[in-house]
């Protein structure tokens, strides 16, 4: 029996990449798959491979996720939330920024977390339960000045999830992130803009990895984790300072 047998998972970013594996992995483990995609085509053939349903629109978009509650409740409820979909966006000089590369890229790095957990939360709770797993990233917990814009973002991701956690934990909602570095997906592709990175000593992270990881997190004790998954190695914690480690007087 899989570890997600008989269970309701929502995956966004669906089409490909991490989303995809992703949707294929939760499935072997028994759940039946809300796959969520921007683009009709690639959501609906990752569906129809899983078995799953497809919800096609923007995570920035709350109609969207209207409808994806309102399909999770034909299913039967949300027990597992993989808040994945994301943006590379802008890695020019900020001066060179556009107004919308700026929105789509916060509205799918941001929005797409903050609603969609905003979404499942209601139907967790009234379910007594439930799991939410973001992707985050490594350029979420340190400064990534290949594109600041997107580093933005994560952190944003990082700091909502442990900041989340403890008023979500009474309800028996679980919220963690997994944090990867570089990732063998086509938006990874997209950004190296035709450059051989494993030539230049990258190791690319493969998907599966950061799948593995994101199941883990969503199976096991625990909430406001940040997981980082690096090529060929355990992922390991990353202890963020709590505000009040901050806070407190010099010393203490």
């Amino acid at each position: 029996m899989g570890r997600l047998e008989d269970q309701i998972a929502i995956v966004t970013g669906a089409g490909s990449g991490i989303g995809r594996v992703a949707c294929e992995r939760f499935a072997a483990e028994g759940a039946r798959v809300v796959a969520v995609d921007l683009d009709a085509d690639t959501a609906a053939h990752t569906a129809e491979a899983v078995g799953g349903v497809a919800v096609v629109g923007d995570v920035a978009d709350p109609e969207l996720w209207a409808r994806v509650v309102a399909t999770t409740d034909e299913l039967g409820g949300i027990d597992l939330a993989y808040l994945n979909a994301g943006v590379y966006g802008h890695s020019g000089p900020i001066d060179e920024l556009s107004d919308g590369v700026y929105s789509r890229t916060v509205g799918a790095n941001v929005g797409g977390v903050v609603l969609g957990v905003r979404a499942v939360v209601p139907v967790m709770r009234a379910a007594g339960g439930g799991a939410i797993v973001a992707t985050a990233s490594v350029a979420g917990l340190v400064p990534f000045a290949g594109n600041p814009i997107y580093s933005a973002t994560k952190h944003a991701v990082a700091a909502f999830v442990a900041a989340s956690a403890p008023s979500l934990a009474g309800d028996g909602i679980t919220i963690d992130a997994v944090c990867p570095g570089i990732v063998d997906t086509p938006m990874t592709e997209g950004a190296a803009g035709g450059l051989d990175l494993a030539a230049l000593g990258i190791d690319l992270i493969e998907p599966a990895e950061v799948v593995t990881a994101a199941l883990d997190l969503a199976t096991s004790e625990g909430t406001g984790r940040c997981v980082v998954v690096r090529a060929g190695q355990p992922p390991h914690p990353w202890e963020l300072p709590t505000f009040a480690d901050l806070m407190a007087p010099p010393g203490d």
